[in-house]
């Protein structure tokens, strides 16, 4: 039913090409699962849709998507140093970990300009996406490129090869053509998007394009795929985040596809990720905005200061912030701007941090939802 890969020691060669047959994923189970997983990010999409400020939930849920995708690949970093580096403005200038994060997050709005700008999904949305979160002028992997997959970990069988993708003369692009089609072409491939979407990561992963950046590069299209479709109208999906908490059966199901042509737990696996992300997401954002409205009771109850709800809705922007960032767009002028966050910290809705002579305002409550 479905050819599966013989010796995970020698390039997939024979990788099938897409669609797969129906009775692999045509199941009274799998659609069940749908129905709940839609219902998720139905109600994900119609809570994010009222919000007046995008702004909010843009800067901060796709951040936190780019740093558990980072960290399934074993980039980590303190949320203290990611939002100092975001607050910042100034990707190059982040160390490390933190700057790798960042990079994925601009490649999540570089692809969301290149989808708004085209009709179809393109080889060169795959490379863009790449390149940036790479930081590298690299494209597809040439044939000699000797990529493998090998067993992560310290324990015994780490080092060993659990797979090796396709590798020859015009085959990495033949098999990428093959996958833009099905997932562009909705007339004759009619499956359900969410649906289409976990299939397609799967072949995209198996493909391995890259020389580097797979796994990244493949759950950001995740994301660019469901907004393009409708279902989302900005990528907040905080899919990675089940990943991570799941990541050795991600590996598993992943394996058993290729293995034993288990497309069955696969699907069902990425179905329930969409479902409970989905729901996290949606609980964060309700949180942020009960935050926002006691917050901003407060400051009006409290104080005197002078348009309440335009600060406020700069401290929720991102969970540091900074003087600069509300005189550069013109809320206060700078000695209002400082006098009214300090006024906030005393209050415990900021803290501030002085970090090589620079001065930060946390908002704590933003950080706290965003940590949980």
């Amino acid at each position: 039913m479905y050819r599966i890969n013989p010796d995970r020691n020698r390039p997939w060669n024979d990788l099938p090409e897409l669609p797969i047959d129906r009775d692999l994923y045509y199941s009274v189970e799998i659609f069940e699962q749908l129905v709940e997983s839609k219902a998720a990010l139905a109600r994900l999409q119609g809570r994010s849709a009222v919000i007046p400020n995008q702004g909010v939930l843009i800067n901060t849920i796709s951040l936190q998507e780019a740093k558990a995708s980072s960290a399934i690949e074993n980039i980590f970093t303190t949320d203290d140093e990611l939002y100092r580096a975001y607050s910042s403005g100034k990707t190059d200038s982040a160390d490390g970990p933190a700057k790798e994060i960042l990079r994925y997050r601009e490649a999540l709005w570089t692809g969301m300009k290149d989808i708004q700008d085209k009709t179809l999904f393109d080889l060169e949305y795959f490379i863009k996406i790449y390149q940036e979160i790479k930081q590298t002028n690299d494209r597809l992997r040439p044939p000699f490129a000797q990529i493998i997959i090998r067993q992560g970990g310290s324990e015994i069988n780490a080092g060993t090869i659990i797979y090796t993708p396709p590798r020859g003369e015009k085959i990495v692009e033949k098999k990428l053509n093959n996958l833009l089609i099905f997932m562009n072409d909705d007339e004759v491939f009619r499956i359900d998007p969410v649906l289409k979407m976990i299939i397609g990561h799967f072949q995209f992963e198996a493909i391995h394009p890259f020389r580097d950046g797979n796994g990244r590069t493949g759950r950001v299209f995740n994301i660019h795929y469901l907004t393009k479709k409708g279902l989302l109208d900005w990528p907040i999906l905080f899919l990675s985040r089940y990943i991570i908490d799941n990541k050795d059966e991600y590996y598993r199901r992943l394996s058993s596809v290729s293995q034993h042509g288990d497309w069955r737990n696969w699907i069902l696996y990425m179905l329930r990720a969409v479902r409970i992300t989905s729901t996290i997401t949606y609980n964060k954002i309700n949180d942020i905005i009960s935050a926002k409205d006691a917050i901003l009771s407060a400051i009006e109850k409290e104080t005197d200061i002078i348009r309440p709800e335009q600060i406020v809705e700069m401290i929720f922007v991102q969970p540091y912030t900074k003087v600069k960032h509300m005189t550069d767009i013109g809320i206060y002028a700078e000695n209002t701007a400082r006098n009214y966050l300090n006024r906030l910290s005393e209050m415990g809705i900021l803290e501030k941090r002085s970090i090589q002579g620079h001065h930060y305002y946390l908002n704590l409550e933003l950080n706290r939802i965003l940590s949980e």
